[in-house]
């Protein structure tokens, strides 16, 4: 049996205009940070880790000053993985995989806590991430403090099936950043899931062919908007995106398993 729970990787408050950029400035908002477990009798798959728990306290030692100012740390005490996995009477050490999306800040800032399990990156991501002349645009500093840490990596190419069955397979979504990667789920809970998690911020934003403003590629954009849709409306899959508050509101958390409806 497979099991699929939401956890709350963080809260973030930012402007409008990050999400849509066609909309003015000044108006700020707060957006919900999914991390999802799967329990499969092979292992636990935890796909991305969220904001390091230390950015509550000091965000501007944890993001630096410019970032904190831009995405201001809403998040709970309980708002991050760890505890998260504590309302399943789970630990770190039960976890053996761990996926991320991406790795900026707020999708692999738990990574730390996760040494004695396998992370899985697109090698084209984790290439990018330390490339020095990406690391001097800025688009993943300070990340590197959040991913580059002696864990047990292992870069894949592409799509991979992480326990063999096809039941959690991570699938190329590039656009947002070189390598990003979403990850779909059949059987948890009866549903056939995508978790798009930053390659489609919101449901407006696969509706409205829309692209946010933090796009490394807009033609990968576009075209990874086009596979979501597809998955959706004619294979029939649920899409979770990436920070969609009203979705996240709608759906049940941690310690109760998604259900498909």
């Amino acid at each position: 049996m497979i099991e699929v729970y939401a956890l709350c990787g963080g809260r973030l408050e930012l402007d409008q205009s990050l999400f849509f950029p066609d909309r003015p400035p000044g108006t700020r908002y707060v957006v919900p940070i999914p991390c999802w477990l799967v329990v499969h009798p092979k292992g636990r798959l935890l796909f991305d880790t969220g904001i390091h728990r230390g950015a509550l306290a000091d965000p501007v030692g944890r993001l630096g000053e410019r970032r904190a100012q831009r995405f201001r740390i809403r998040s709970a005490p309980g708002d991050e993985v760890v505890a998260q996995l504590a309302t399943l009477g789970l630990g770190p050490q039960d976890v053996t995989a761990v996926a991320n999306s991406h790795l900026h800040f707020d999708h692999c800032g738990g990574n730390e806590f996760f040494p004695h399990a396998t992370v899985l990156v697109q090698r084209t991501e984790m290439d990018a991430a330390r490339d020095p002349e990406v690391l001097r645009t800025g688009r993943y500093s300070p990340s590197v403090q959040d991913f580059d840490h002696p864990l047990s990596y292992r870069l894949v190419d592409g799509e991979h099936d992480v326990f063999g069955d096809g039941t959690a397979v991570l699938v190329p979504t590039y656009g947002h950043t070189p390598g990003h990667q979403s990850l779909r789920v059949r059987g948890g809970g009866g549903g056939d899931w995508v978790m798009t998690a930053d390659a489609c911020y919101t449901r407006e934003h696969l509706d409205g062919d829309r692209l946010s403003g933090v796009v490394w590629d807009a033609a990968e954009t576009t075209r990874t908007l086009a596979v979501l849709r597809r998955l959706r409306d004619r294979e029939g899959a649920t899409l979770l995106y990436g920070h969609d508050t009203a979705q996240w509101e709608s759906i049940a958390h941690a310690p109760t398993p998604l259900a498909a409806g």
